[in-house]
């Protein structure tokens, strides 16, 4: 069956004031369509017709740049949606909590650790936090819509929180300034969906 895009699991207005209503609905509606067209354009009549989207990004290494890219795309895309919320938490879920702590020493010097991994993405990308073959967290960044599932990725591991850093996920409401776009992302991240994913791959 054909890749579709997933509905968003909260209104496109939901995210206001740090993420605007027609950013979204570009972003959504537009952008990660746009990612799921050429995916399935991409492995028609293909070897790669009828594998899961996990298996696709796995093996980046050796499919065709346009299903790369694409995969990339829609299973990124997929993520960072269920990764932002418009609910507040009075304090992080324990467990994540506990590992950012052990890691980076503090919350603050993790968000500061993350922050820097997405400003310094030069061009277009996204910065990670994720947990590594050996069950450590640590922060990375890839370029365009790679993500460190994959077999090319220079630092792999399991994503557990991710921000979209091209300039299509931010410019309407922040122009050019991404650290303003970083700052307010931290006001809207799922934190008990990245504790679930936390417990899951550890």
């Amino acid at each position: 069956m054909a890749f579709i895009l997933p509905a968003l699991p909260y209104a496109y207005d939901a995210l206001e004031p740090f993420i605007d209503t027609t950013t979204m609905q570009i972003h959504h509606g537009k952008h990660h369509q746009a990612y799921v067209d050429n995916l399935n354009k991409a492995i028609a009549g293909t070897a790669n017709e009828g594998k899961s989207l996990e298996e696709l990004v796995k093996a980046a290494g050796s499919i065709s740049p346009a299903v790369r890219n694409n995969g990339g795309g829609h299973w990124n895309h997929t993520f960072f949606w269920e990764s932002l919320t418009n609910k507040k938490l009075d304090k992080l879920p324990g467990h994540i909590a506990g590992g950012i702590n052990l890691i980076f020493g503090s919350f603050d010097a993790f968000k500061e650790k993350f922050a820097n991994a997405a400003m310094t993405r030069f061009g277009s990308g996204w910065a990670w936090l994720i947990v590594t073959s050996d069950g450590k967290l640590e922060v990375t960044s890839t370029p365009n819509q790679d993500n460190p599932l994959m077999d090319v990725a220079e630092h792999k591991g399991t994503p557990l929180l991710g921000v979209d850093v091209w300039e299509h996920a931010y410019y309407l409401k922040y122009q050019n300034k991404r650290a303003d776009y970083l700052a307010a992302f931290w006001n809207i991240i799922n934190w008990e969906k990245v504790d679930q994913r936390y417990a899951e791959a550890k």
